[in-house]
């Protein structure tokens, strides 16, 4: 079966794109939707991202931790966020290499957003075999397509919880 090297999932939020984008483009708040990731080291604490702004990702799976390096490719406040994770290690990024990208589309639909969540598997020069192997060893039996599915949904679904939440006085 051939390698699935990219995944997106939407999800409509009772939001307005600015500020649905907003919340996105602050890497060091992802942890509070994300199911692994557990926020991000940025230059200059929690701004909005920019393009080239390169900020360290914390990440877990069970027990096991690890620490990407990512450059935000794309900020187009409102409708578009993207970065790239280039690098990783246990506690600092050690080894560089294409990973993965990861990209947030916003569209307005009336008064709502409907928030796109792409990955893309960016291990291209990976045999497909190796890339299977290593994936089911990481996922515990699933690609890291399918694996990324679900992760995407639990984000998704935790940003529009929050979203949408009354605001606290």
């Amino acid at each position: 079966m051939p390698r699935t090297f990219t995944v997106a999932r939407s999800i409509l939020v009772q939001a307005s794109p600015s500020s649905a984008y907003d919340q996105i483009s602050r890497p060091a708040q992802m942890g509070r939707w994300s199911p692994e990731n557990l926020g991000a080291t940025v230059p200059g604490g929690n701004e909005p991202a920019h393009v080239g702004m390169v900020f360290e990702g914390h990440n877990k799976r069970g027990r096991y931790r690890w620490t990407t390096r990512c450059t935000v490719t794309v900020a187009d406040p409102g409708r578009r966020f993207a970065f790239r994770v280039h690098a990783i290690g246990l506690k600092r990024p050690r080894l560089n290499a294409p990973i993965a990208t990861w990209e947030y589309r916003f569209e307005a639909e009336g008064s709502a957003t409907r928030v796109t969540e792409t990955w893309t598997d960016d291990r291209r020069s990976w045999p497909t075999l190796v890339a299977d192997v290593f994936d089911r060893a990481a996922t515990g039996g699933k690609t890291f397509a399918a694996f990324q599915t679900g992760n995407i949904d639990t984000t998704l679904r935790n940003l529009k919880r929050e979203l949408e939440a009354p605001a606290r006085p």
